[in-house]
C-alpha cells in the first residue's frame, strides 16, 4: 500500500528526518489560514497515492496566502492519476540550493534491501543513468552502518556538513524501512536547502500482507496497481490471471500500460474505481477489462464497467467468463458493448485498436 506524501513524511518525521513545515487542509480557506501561518509563500501538493503529481499539474507554487486559496480551489476536486483529490498538503516554500535522491528497497534479485544515493534529484530522476547512482546492499542481520552511508555520500560527491547530515538521513531512513515493515521509502528530491536538509517529498509503500501490524488506517482501498510504459490499461481479478494477460499483450506486440489485480469478490464500486484509476494515464490508448467470474459476479463487474466508462474516451475492451456470464454480457450489451469469451481474443482487439489510435 502506497501511503500519500503527509503519511510518509509523518513517519519520516518519527524517525528524526528533517520535513517542511506544512500542514493538510481540505479546502481553499484552509489553505489559506496555513499559507498565513508559514508566512505567505508555499507549495501547495495533492494528496493521493500515485507519483507523477508533479508532471501532472498536483504540485503549485503560490506567493501569497489570497493565491494559495486560489490554487486550492483549482486543486480540490481534480481528478489526479485516477484519484479525485480531496486534501492537499500545504507546506512553507524552501529555498533550495541542491537536489538529491534517497531511496531504501529491495533487491528482489539479490534478496536484500538496498540502500540508494544521487546527487541529481527531482522530477527528472528517471533519466539519471545508473551509474550516478550510488548503491549498497546492506545484510539483514547487519543491519544499515553509518560508515555505509558516508561511503554513499562521497561516492555521490558529497563533502563536509552535507556529507554528515546527508549520511545521518540515510541511516535514518534505514531504520523507518525496517520497523514500518516497508518495501519502498523514497525522498525525491532530498533538498539541500539555505534552511538545511529536508525530505521534501516523500514515497513510502508499506508491505501489503504486513499491513495489519502497523496500526494505521489505509489512504485508499488495496488494489494492487502498478503503473508501467505501455498504452493497454489492464483491469484483472486476481494476480496470477493479470500476469498471464500482461503476458499474453507482450507476446501479440502490444505493450501493457500497468498491471491492476482488482482481486476476487470485486464488485461494481471497486471496478468503477479502477476504471478510473487506470484511464488517469494519459498513456492509455485503449483498456482491457479481463474478468474470469468465481466469487466475483460478472452482473456486477458488468454494472461497474458500464458506469465507469461513461464520458471515458479511450476504447473498451472485455472479456468475461463466470458466474452471472450472461447477465453482465446483457447489462454490456445494452451499453453497447460486446464482451469477449476467451482472453486471446480479447488481447488481440486490444493490441490491435492499440497500434491504430
Amino acid at each position: 500500500m502506497e501511503l500519500c506524501e503527509y503519511r510518509g513524511k509523518e513517519l519520516l518525521r518519527e524517525h528524526g528526518i528533517p520535513v517542511p513545515d506544512g500542514r493538510v487542509v481540505a479546502s481553499p480557506e484552509e489553505a489559506q489560514a496555513v499559507a498565513e501561518e508559514l508566512g505567505g509563500e508555499v507549495v501547495l501538493k495533492a494528496q493521493v497515492p500515485a507519483g507523477g503529481r508533479g508532471k501532472a499539474g498536483g504540485v503549485r507554487f503560490a506567493s501569497s496566502p489570497e493565491e494559495a486559496a486560489e490554487v486550492a480551489e483549482e486543486l480540490l476536486g481534480m481528478s489526479l492519476r485516477g484519484y479525485e483529490v480531496e486534501r492537499l498538503l500545504v507546506e512553507r516554500k524552501l529555498s533550495i540550493r541542491r537536489e538529491l535522491y534517497a531511496c531504501v528497497t529491495v533487491d528482489r534479485e539479490a534478496g536484500k534491501p538496498i540502500v540508494m544515493l544521487s546527487a541529481e534529484g527531482g522530477v527528472e530522476v528517471e533519466e539519471v543513468p545508473e551509474e550516478a547512482i550510488a548503491r549498497r546492499h546492506v545484510e539483514p542481520l547487519e543491519g544499515f552502518q553509518p560508515y555505509m552511508g558516508r561511503e554513499l555520500g562521497v561516492e555521490a560527491g558529497l563533502r563536509g556538513r552535507e556529507l554528515r547530515e546527508v549520511s545521518e538521513v540515510l541511516h535514518r531512513m534505514y531504520a523507518c524501512f525496517r520497523a514500518r515493515d516497508a518495501v519502498l521509502v523514497e525522498v525525491n528530491p532530498l533538498a539541500v536547502a539555505e534552511e538545511g536538509i529536508f525530505a521534501a517529498d516523500a514515497k513510502l509503500t508499506i508491505d501489503d500482507d504486513a499491513w495489519f501490524r502497523q496500526g494505521m488506517e489505509r489512504d485508499e482501498e488495496g488494489q494492487r496497481y502498478v503503473e508501467l510504459e505501455g498504452s493497454i490499461g489492464c483491469i484483472v481479478n486476481g494476480a496470477g490471471l493479470a500476469m498471464a494477460t500482461m503476458d499474453t499483450l507482450k507476446r501479440l506486440g502490444g505493450e501493457p500500460a500497468n498491471f491492476l489485480d482488482i482481486g476476487g469478490g470485486a464488485g461494481a464500486e471497486a471496478m468503477r474505481r479502477a476504471v478510473t484509476k487506470v484511464v488517469g494515464n494519459p498513456r492509455v490508448k485503449v483498456l482491457l477489462v479481463n474478468i474470469l467470474g468465481g466469487i466475483t459476479r460478472c452482473d456486477e463487474i458488468a454494472q461497474g464497467i458500464v458506469e465507469a466508462v461513461e464520458g471515458v474516451e479511450v476504447p473498451v475492451v472485455v472479456r468475461l467468463m463466470g458466474t452471472n456470464e450472461e447477465e453482465g454480457r446483457r447489462i454490456l450489451r445494452s451499453a453497447g458493448i460486446e464482451a469477449e469469451s476467451q482472453m486471446l481474443a480479447a488481447a488481440e482487439a486490444a493490441v490491435r485498436l492499440s497500434k491504430s489510435i
